[in-house]
């Protein structure tokens, strides 16, 4: 098994964004939130860099930059990611790194579906929450003090 390159690593991220800008669904909400491409590559290819290499290149919040437009994202959008990352990781590489960019995809989808779309409050029924999420501090507080 030859180790992952930073070129191949580049190569995965500019063709899954070439298939991420060209879908019906995931197309849209990029197009609207990113204006400069080139800058962006290069600042999601730091990222998988630090995923996939250990390089410790970004040094950004994925959460703070999701954040903004998380009105617009559901867990269907995220598989639809991960469907479209699989299938360059798939058409790229040899089986165990294309296992890996998955298994690297689903971890990141995984924890900012988390991040981003828990909302304890749609969970439980407003009558029998106990607590609720005070909006200056954003603690949790018992609803009767």
């Amino acid at each position: 098994m030859a180790p992952l390159t930073e070129v191949e690593l580049r190569e995965q991220v500019e063709r899954f964004y070439e298939k991420v800008r060209a879908d019906e669904a995931l197309g849209p909400i990029f197009a609207d939130h990113v204006a400069d491409w080139p800058s962006h590559l290069d600042r999601l290819t730091d990222f998988w860099s630090s995923i996939m290499l250990t390089s410790g290149r970004y040094k950004g919040n994925p959460y703070a930059v999701h954040l903004p437009f998380s009105v617009r994202l559901d867990t269907a959008l995220f598989e639809r990611w991960l469907v479209l990352w699989s299938e360059t990781a798939r058409e790229l590489f040899a089986d165990d790194i294309a296992s890996r960019f998955e298994d690297k995809a689903g971890r990141v989808a995984n924890s900012l579906i988390a991040g981003l779309l828990f909302r304890p409050e749609a969970q439980v029924p407003a009558g029998k929450r106990k607590h609720h999420l005070h909006p200056s501090v954003g603690q949790q507080v018992p609803i009767d003090g």
